[in-house]
């Protein structure tokens, strides 16, 4: 299996021995072209027992994208619950065995994922996200939406487009894992795409209209605004495990840009809370999809109950 794979890539071979920086920095220069995973591969291979053919996976929402690739095949292992996107939750002896055991660890990396960076950051058969330059990437915002330079928004996922280059990604990583399966990962990938794009067009129809409003408790949804024509007003909190400070609550109820305002909240907010911001609406929308056994269905209806809060 190691020579097979290594003769599949002997071309990325070459090109990395052309590289004088380190294996990380040339794996990401290649990953527009698809060849930037192969080294990585190669080296999870190397530094793993040949006979190991298991993906585990960080969380729910890359869950959900890992079984999009690997519909009709073993699906990969789950380290986080859902509900536990990275900056919470922790992880138990058996998902650290299962680390180990594993023939590659798909991770977003460090800035979501922290309670996984002491088993992840310098494991040779991991994989981060975050490192290569494959994705769209938005800079985080503060409470009156501004952005806050040099910072990353890490809830990359919820953008379409991210979403079906990490499942191509995957079907790379799978195809090296259990090669007999290659041609149906490559073909689900394929299929997601097409899926994903169609509930793009769905949610965005009337795409030509001003950008919708809304508030967020906590400023999660930014990389779904432009597919579903939505626009942050400001956001109640940093966290929403704080509460909102009575300045932010003058602030936004001095900038509404319509009389009934959308609350996207990612857990039930008090009812206090809403008596000081009527008249608004909520919605509640886990950013982590943890409400969703499917990503393209889970991002629809998320965008969609958005859109309706608004409206």
């Amino acid at each position: 299996m190691i020579a097979n794979a290594h003769n599949a890539t002997t071309t990325l071979d070459k090109k990395l021995h052309v590289q004088k920086n380190t294996l990380l920095h040339k794996a990401a220069q290649l990953v527009k072209q698809y060849c930037l995973l192969a080294s990585l591969l190669i080296v999870g291979f190397l530094a793993l027992p040949a006979q190991a053919a298991t993906v585990s996976v960080s969380n729910y929402p890359l869950f959900l994208l890992s079984q999009a690739v690997t519909e009709g095949a073993p699906p990969a292992k789950q380290l986080l619950q859902a509900g536990e996107v990275g900056h919470h939750g922790s992880i138990s002896p058996g998902d650290i065995k299962a680390i180990q055991d594993s023939t590659f660890v798909v991770w977003f990396g460090e800035p979501l994922e922290n309670n996984l960076a002491a088993n992840l950051n310098d494991a040779p058969n991991s994989i981060a996200l975050f490192k290569f330059d494959a994705f769209n990437r938005h800079p985080l915002r503060d409470i009156k939406g501004k952005p806050i330079a040099g910072t990353l928004d890490p809830h990359i996922w919820l953008d379409p487009d991210n979403a079906k280059a990490i499942t191509r990604a995957l079907a790379v990583i799978h195809s090296h894992a259990n090669p007999q399966h290659k041609q149906l990962y490559h073909a689900n990938a394929q299929k997601f795409a097409q899926r994903m794009d169609a509930a793009v067009a769905e949610s965005n129809l009337d795409a030509k209209q001003k950008p919708l409003p809304y508030w967020a408790y906590h400023d999660a949804y930014q990389y779904m605004e432009k597919s579903a024509n939505l626009q942050l007003i400001g956001s109640l909190s940093t966290d929403h495990h704080l509460a909102p400070k009575a300045s932010q609550l003058r602030w936004l109820n001095e900038q509404r840009p319509a009389k009934q305002m959308c609350l996207v909240s990612p857990s039930t907010p008090a009812k206090g809370l809403l008596a000081k911001l009527q008249p608004v609406r909520d919605t509640v929308q886990a950013e982590d999809m943890s409400n969703s056994k499917d990503f393209v269905s889970g991002w629809q209806m998320m965008a969609q109950q958005i859109r309706q809060c608004i409206s």
